[in-house]
């Protein structure tokens, strides 16, 4: 009998485009895929052949609590079989990949990870807006807004006192306990940003300060899944947006002249 396997595969932020040749070829190579809520369905169709178990949450209803996700895996893998747990974003950046290793590990099932593009990262890139810039921001915070106990994280406060870009994910229920930490330090003015859904078709952004975002947030009806940006970096988006413009404008001045 062969040797079962769990690999935890990250499937990116959310567009099909951004999951990695190694990703898609252990979806190939599986038994049984284990996938989340934000993963596409577009990406099973890698794993053709294979069982497909969903797992996730939607609107607060969990398919499997995360005891039985560990027990499924391990009951797969001793059958001999490949097992895929795809995740959404990097498995390592709050997605209890770690967590899913360390128990299948501990009853001898062969684990590996394949990293994904981290939606901390790569939703701000997807508008225009660096984690790090020369002359803005030298560092950048990611962070949970919602611990297992579903309290804000002490983090934050922590972060709201630094020059960082800070990063938040799981944050849309606190957003209002989030900016008044930065308010307290004086950051008002600082910008901010939502984006929900990124990099898919159902994006959505939102602009504004600390001391306004809230407003913006119920305007535009911006909810989860999405992630809070806030500091000087958002200001590149428009920048950049403002430097295209003004390029186009001068353009049109010489076609006019011609």
């Amino acid at each position: 009998m062969r040797r079962g396997k769990l690999t935890v595969v990250g499937a990116g932020p959310g567009d099909v485009d951004l999951i990695t040749l190694k990703g898609i070829k252990a979806l190939q190579a599986a038994d049984v895929v284990l996938y989340d809520a934000l993963v596409s369905s577009e990406l099973l169709e890698y794993a053709a052949q294979a069982e497909k178990i969903f797992v996730g949450k939607r609107k607060g209803c969990y398919a499997y609590q995360q005891e039985q996700i560990n027990d499924l895996i391990v009951e797969r893998a001793e059958q001999g079989l490949q097992v895929v747990r795809l995740k959404g974003g990097d498995p390592f950046v709050f997605g209890r990949g770690a967590e899913e290793m360390e128990h299948a590990a501990a009853y001898g099932v062969e684990v590996a990870v394949v990293p994904g593009i981290s939606s901390s990262v790569s939703v701000p890139a997807s508008q225009n807006i660096p984690v790090t810039k020369r002359g803005a921001a030298e560092s950048f915070w990611v962070i949970t807004g919602t611990t297992k106990e579903h309290k804000l994280s002490t983090d934050v406060a922590l972060a709201a006192k630094s020059n960082a870009t800070v990063i938040i994910l799981m944050g849309m229920s606190k957003l209002g306990e989030i900016m008044e930490l930065f308010k307290k330090e004086g950051k008002q003015n600082t910008p901010v940003a939502i984006i929900q859904n990124g990099t898919t078709d159902y994006e959505k952004i939102g602009v504004s300060t600390v001391a306004s975002i809230e407003d913006k947030a119920r305007e535009q009806q911006l909810s989860n899944p999405a992630i809070i940006i806030i500091g000087e970096v958002v200001n590149h988006r428009q920048q950049l947006l403002d430097v295209q413009k003004e390029y186009q404008n001068q353009g049109k001045e010489l076609l006019e002249k011609v």
